[in-house]
């Protein structure tokens, strides 16, 4: 199992480095100093991807090949976590998050599609949902029942796995199973109506899903991916999805 899991961190950081450009935004010697402190403690798990401005003169953005942010006075001498807003006439607007949103853009599309088990409408596809899912997950199996809907709206419903606990949950000998089926849509609605499936085994990615949705801050199912990267928790209906990805 370590063997397996060290596996999976291996080919979630070389694949995190793909789907990132190296982005260095700020003097050298800030460069310099934060990847001698961050980078090399870390004996290469941790890699500073992108330093960039922010509306304030002395303070820039670090973003690390985990997905954390973590801001810079311009010395380099001093580094904090968490978000940064600005205020406006219409309220408080997240900053960090605009950045998290284009990453977590960036890696759902640099995924394979025959990694995924998709729903394509037979028409026009008019927008795309990306959902992080649990077979056992009883809002999960909620919206699976409203993919029909969803697809007749135009909405491609693409699937990741995402069994909660991991290896160690009881749903993951389900997905993989799901994944290793030569019919994978009707293997994951029969395993979100609770029906037992065959036991397969096969070289599968739902580990690398798993880790990729704990890196962009999932924590239950399931998880809304919009194609603008916003992540979403939780089961929405039909006509909220529809409004929100704003098709009609």
């Amino acid at each position: 199992m370590k063997v397996k899991l060290l596996l999976v961190h291996l080919i979630f950081f070389g694949f995190t480095a793909q789907v990132f450009a190296q982005n260095f935004g700020g003097p050298q010697d800030l460069v310099d100093k934060l990847k001698r402190s961050v980078e090399l403690p870390s004996q290469g798990q941790l890699e500073i991807v992108a330093i960039k401005k922010t509306p304030l003169s002395q303070i820039f953005e670090v973003e690390l090949n985990t997905g954390e942010l973590l801001y810079s006075d311009i010395s380099g001498d001093y580094l904090f976590a968490g978000d940064l807003y600005q205020t406006t006439n219409s309220g408080l607007m997240n900053l960090s998050s605009k950045t998290r949103q284009l990453r977590t853009a960036e890696r759902i599309s640099a995924i394979p599609e025959d990694q995924m088990i998709v729903y394509s409408p037979e028409d026009e596809t008019r927008a795309t949902l990306t959902v992080f899912t649990d077979v056992d997950c009883t809002y999960c199996r909620a919206l699976h029942k409203d993919v029909e809907a969803l697809v007749a709206k135009g909405i491609e419903v693409r699937y990741l796995a995402y069994p909660r606990g991991g290896e160690a949950a009881g749903s993951y000998e389900k997905m993989v199973s799901v994944w290793c089926s030569q019919d994978r849509h009707k293997s994951l609605t029969q395993a979100k109506n609770g029906q037992n499936l065959p036991a397969r085994d096969c070289e599968t990615p739902v580990l690398e899903h798993y880790e990729l949705g704990n890196q962009i801050g999932i924590s239950g199912t399931p998880a809304l991916i919009f194609p603008d990267g916003r992540l979403i928790p939780g089961y929405m209906d039909v006509d909220r999805l529809v409004a929100m990805l704003a098709i009609e």
